[in-house]
């Protein structure tokens, strides 16, 4: 972790990667949750997907944490449910990524839902 990250991801968020859909029913299959540091903001954007489709994000999280995805699910806080929909977590929808101009150790990542 870089040492502005260190002062900075106080927070925690727990991400559930998409694993794939079911072939038959097309329901997301989700991995294990992680617990990542973060922090967070909830403002109102309007922002584009990957899709280029426009959409309403109502919470953007900051981490340094490399590999998040559009269809994982993310929750602000530490959950140690298996399934993201009970533990109320929300679908990311686009990761925007940032240099770490200071150390360049590691990137930083907003990730919308």
């Amino acid at each position: 972790m870089s040492s502005a990250a260190s002062w900075s991801y106080t927070a925690a968020a727990t991400l559930w990667p998409l694993l794939g859909r079911d072939d038959w029913t097309g329901a997301a299959t989700y991995g294990a949750p992680q617990v990542i540091a973060c922090d967070y903001s909830a403002e109102v954007m309007r922002m584009t997907d990957a899709k280029g489709e426009e959409f309403i994000s109502r919470q953007q999280i900051f981490t340094e944490r490399a590999g998040v995805e559009p269809g994982d699910m993310i929750l602000i806080g530490v959950s140690v449910s298996l399934d993201p929909i009970t533990a109320g977590a929300a679908e990311v929808r686009a990761v925007t990524r940032w240099g770490d101009t200071l150390d360049r150790q590691a990137d930083d990542y907003r990730i919308s839902t």
